[in-house]
């Protein structure tokens, strides 16, 4: 036979007060409950907080974007455009002589 005496003192009955507080906080958390997982179901607040999420990683992006720009060496940045410009102004020549 199990024992089941532990020795704990019983819980005392609650009285109809008592026992209508509880049932009021058992609701009113349920309630939260379920407009918590209303909430995350949504397929309307899920749209939002994607596309949140999306404006937040362009914003991040972009001002990586913005910071790297700074740290481009000016010497590089003109050896660039010059090489550029001397290409174009080669391939114009060419073309101009094939005429």
């Amino acid at each position: 036979m199990a024992d089941t005496d532990t020795g704990a003192i019983p819980p005392k009955p609650l009285g109809k007060k008592e026992l209508v507080a509880d049932i009021d906080r058992t609701r009113a958390d349920l309630a939260r409950t379920i407009d918590a997982i209303a909430e995350r179901v949504s397929p309307r607040r899920n749209i939002d907080r994607a596309m949140e999420e999306v404006r937040q990683n362009v914003d991040r992006s972009l001002g990586e974007a913005r910071q790297n720009l700074g740290r481009i060496d000016p010497v590089i940045a003109g050896a660039v455009a010059a090489a550029v410009a001397i290409g174009i102004t080669a391939l114009f020549l060419l073309r101009r002589r094939r005429r």
